[in-house]
């Protein structure tokens, strides 16, 4: 699946199911709730925290797609084509740090 079809797939799911986006503001909220719950699971997972038993049932694929999820809702909304504006961060990325971590000794 394309990053613009996840965006239709999304809309379709919004317009039939959803019945209306939430509003920019509470899908924001919602966002940094998604992100605050994928950032629990990799403490537990990857870092020191040990696992509750409320996290066991959690899914590291599962919390990213819902990240994912309330991302391109965002994105439909206030008409952002992510794949445009991807492939523009990824240049300006490449651009900007085209020498950088090549250079970095941290990272040899």
């Amino acid at each position: 699946m394309t990053i613009e079809e996840a965006q239709q797939e999304v809309d379709n799911w919004i317009q039939t199911i959803g019945v209306r986006y939430f509003n920019e503001l509470t899908n924001m909220a919602i966002l940094t709730e998604e992100v605050g719950e994928l950032a629990r699971i990799m403490a537990r997972t990857y870092g020191d925290q040990s696992f509750k038993k409320s996290d066991l049932a959690k899914d590291l694929g599962d919390e990213m797609a819902d990240v994912l999820w309330v991302l391109i809702c965002i994105a439909n909304q206030t008409g952002i084509n992510l794949t445009e504006a991807f492939k523009k961060n990824m240049e300006k990325k490449t651009n900007r740090d085209k020498d950088r971590h090549i250079n970095n000794e941290k990272l040899k």
